[in-house]
């Protein structure tokens, strides 16, 4: 059995399995800090398309009362002064316009029309959201395939230094070489994809 395990002492294998960890954790280390980086630009992108929303949507709001105040002095004048009824009726917004042509006034779908565009730029800003949150746990799991990467370097620099014949050598190189097989596996299988 330790013949079988004398090739981990040898310098050549120790040299390659400490080029492998060191070029694997700085590949992890910076998909991590682009991923943050990603995760920060959608994160930004959803909080201000979140604050363009809640704007729109007070608008929305104000908009609707106009019409509130258009119809009801339309609808006071309409019989006994029309040309005052005809100016209200010329400021109704084209959603009252619109319900008042189906005999839907104050329907669900004249409020669906005026909402419609704050709650896309809500259903925008919950996307960009969900797609900063991709970004955070890809982040996350490559900090985990950076620390199992360093952890594997370690313990493949201190078996290099110890001497040729030790079985602390063995041990330490074959704990990185577990590393480095564990690493690999986090990164193809556990890190997630970001579908943008």
């Amino acid at each position: 059995m330790k013949k079988f395990f004398s090739f981990l002492s040898n310098e050549v294998f120790l040299g390659t399995m400490i080029a492998l960890l060191s070029v694997f954790t700085a590949a992890a280390s910076y998909q991590g800090a682009m991923a943050d980086s990603e995760q920060n630009k959608y994160e930004i992108l959803g909080m201000q398309i979140l604050n363009d929303g809640n704007a729109e949507y007070l608008t929305t709001n104000q908009l609707i009362t106009q019409d509130y105040t258009y119809f009801d002095n339309w609808y006071l004048n309409v019989d006994e002064r029309p040309e005052i009824a005809e100016y209200y009726e010329g400021d109704f917004s084209p959603a009252l316009q619109a319900a008042i042509a189906r005999d839907g006034i104050w329907d669900d779908a004249y409020y669906e029309e005026m909402y419609e565009y704050p709650n896309s730029l809500f259903d925008d800003s919950d996307t960009n959201f969900q797609i900063g949150a991709q970004w955070d746990e890809r982040g996350d799991q490559l900090q985990l395939v950076m620390l199992v990467m360093a952890l594997g370097l370690a313990l493949a620099a201190w078996g290099s230094l110890l001497p040729a014949d030790s079985n602390m050598r063995q041990l330490f190189a074959f704990f990185g070489l577990i590393a480095l097989i564990a690493g690999l596996i986090t990164y193809f299988v556990l890190v997630p994809t970001v579908v943008v």
